[in-house]
């Protein structure tokens, strides 16, 4: 995910943990009609933390390198497009939750369209605008491509099903690799987790029986395709200067099954807020493995 796109993954679940930690029951009930006052706090809660975020990555992040005129770079076979994953990822998820937000304050569909899922955008394109004043890196064409697409993964299903279908999530498992590089991959589990490509899956999470729903198929069983990659100790092709054993950089390719927590029935707003929140991962399930589509591995269990 890099470190960049896991402070913003944190900053999501962070974001929503805000709301499940009030203890009135009624405070997670959606309102019927628009509550201004909710609608009000909604604003300036994303205003605050929205701001607070970049000023802070542009404080730990960006101030530690040179600035340098607005520019764009063209990173798009970097990591083998993991970065790319993962702001998808990032973009439906924050837009997701500012479409959200805006539903509990009682605000109409349109408006929870137009003003909230275009969240992840936004903020991933203030994002972009810090790289571009960077000298170490520069704005992106193919994060922006991304971050539209996140968003408009959460949009066209609204607009299409007005449910969400398919569902971006994550998932992570420790490799060797980050030991060749650990200032770069990660020290430390928490630090791989948000910069070890290597570790990293990306998945489209989708629920069987909202495709067919006069079936008997449970409405939380989904089925899961992922992507991921390995064998990268720098974004380009060049791994020699690290390793002597130069491992080679491959793709792989996932089908596994999965839980959609949000088809749960349960009464309570709370753990329907909490649910919400735990269904950007992807369960650990049995799950098989297509390696550059002429391998096949088969794993009890894939994290």
């Amino acid at each position: 995910m890099g470190l960049k796109k896991g402070i913003l993954f944190l900053f999501l679940v962070g974001f929503q943990t805000v709301f499940a930690q009030e203890r009135a029951e009624s405070f997670f009930k959606p309102s019927d009609s628009l509550n201004r006052k909710k609608q009000k706090g909604v604003f300036v809660a994303e205003g605050a933390l929205t701001a607070g975020t970049l000023i802070g990555l542009n404080q730990l992040w960006y101030a530690d390198y040179p600035k340098s005129d607005f520019h764009f770079i063209n990173d798009n076979t970097d990591w083998l497009q993991m970065d790319k994953s993962g702001h998808v990822f990032s973009s439906y998820h924050l837009g997701r939750l500012g479409a959200q937000m805006l539903q509990w304050s009682g605000a109409s569909k349109k408006n929870q369209l137009l003003y909230g899922a275009g969240l992840g955008f936004a903020f991933l394109t203030a994002v972009e605008v810090l790289d571009g004043y960077s000298a170490a890196w520069g704005a992106s064409y193919g994060d922006i491509i991304a971050n539209a697409s996140g968003t408009a993964l959460y949009v066209s299903q609204e607009l299409i099903w007005n449910e969400q279908r398919i569902t971006p999530k994550f998932s992570f498992h420790t490799t060797q690799y980050a030991n060749y590089r650990p200032e770069v991959l990660g020290s430390s589990f928490t630090e791989q987790i948000l910069k070890d490509y290597n570790g990293q899956t990306y998945w489209l999470s989708v629920n069987l029986h909202s495709f067919a729903k006069c079936s008997k198929i449970p409405k939380w069983l989904n089925v899961a395709l992922g992507y991921g990659a390995e064998g990268m100790l720098t974004g380009n092709s060049d791994n020699n200067a690290f390793s002597t054993t130069n491992p080679q950089r491959f793709r792989q390719f996932y089908l596994s099954i999965d839980v959609d927590l949000t088809k749960i029935k349960t009464q309570s707003h709370f753990l329907k807020t909490v649910f919400s929140v735990l269904n950007t991962v992807k369960i650990p399930a049995p799950t098989i493995e297509f390696v550059r589509f002429n391998d096949i591995k088969y794993h009890l269990i894939y994290f």
